[in-house]
């Protein structure tokens, strides 16, 4: 039953992480500790997916379901390796090569790309950070792009905060300034065409910071 799947391919677990009900979820997660195996627990809960291949650690983070994503995250620390936190969680894609990143980016999800971030810095090399920041989209979106269509103008910000500590001029003018999606379209034309001023402006001040 804990297990049966909608026509979504969801179980309680996806549902109620979705929902951001955290109590809820606790009690899941007790009981599944209590009845399976660590291994059997990582497959069902944490590494389960469902449309398109996002776990609940994507979903959460789009919805900026902060209480939800930040417990998932101990859950996992508790039963998880590095590696794993690092290819099953932080670097995991799904959908069109997106990342937890992408998720909560496109979801204008400011405070759950900081506790990603935030994450990132605690249990990833350099250049595992790196690919937090450089385009992973199939379709060639940065998350740049994605912040510029949201017209979320802090999150443009932190996202230029956290390339400056840890990409080369040349990388952030390759990947984030100048880089083209698969339409050929950069940033600018993002901005353009969703009429977003505040990322138009956001976009010119980054590129005078360096």
């Amino acid at each position: 039953m804990l297990f049966h799947t909608d026509r979504k391919g969801r179980t309680v677990w996806h549902v109620t992480a979705e929902s951001g009900h955290f109590v809820e979820l606790k009690e899941v997660w007790e009981w599944v500790k209590e009845k399976l195996t660590t291994e059997k627990m990582k497959n069902k809960l944490l590494f389960y997916t469902h449309r398109k291949g996002r776990t609940v650690w994507h979903v959460t983070a789009e919805r900026g379901k902060f209480v939800v994503l930040s417990e998932i995250w101990e859950w996992a620390k508790e039963k998880l390796t590095t590696e794993e936190i690092t290819n099953k969680l932080l670097l995991a894609v799904y959908d069109m090569g997106r990342t937890v990143r992408d998720a909560a980016a496109e979801g204008g999800e400011l405070g759950a790309l900081q506790k990603v971030w935030e994450w990132a810095k605690e249990k990833l090399t350099r250049g595992e950070k790196k690919k937090l920041l450089l385009p992973t989209d199939n379709t060639g979106l940065s998350v740049w792009h994605m912040a510029a269509k949201k017209d979320n103008l802090y999150l443009l910000e932190n996202v230029l905060e956290w390339a400056e500590e840890k990409l080369t001029i040349e990388e952030i003018n390759n990947n984030l300034l100048f880089h083209t999606d698969g339409r050929g379209k950069t940033i600018w034309h993002m901005a353009v065409e969703f009429c977003n001023a505040f990322a138009l402006n956001k976009s010119g001040s980054g590129l005078n910071r360096i």
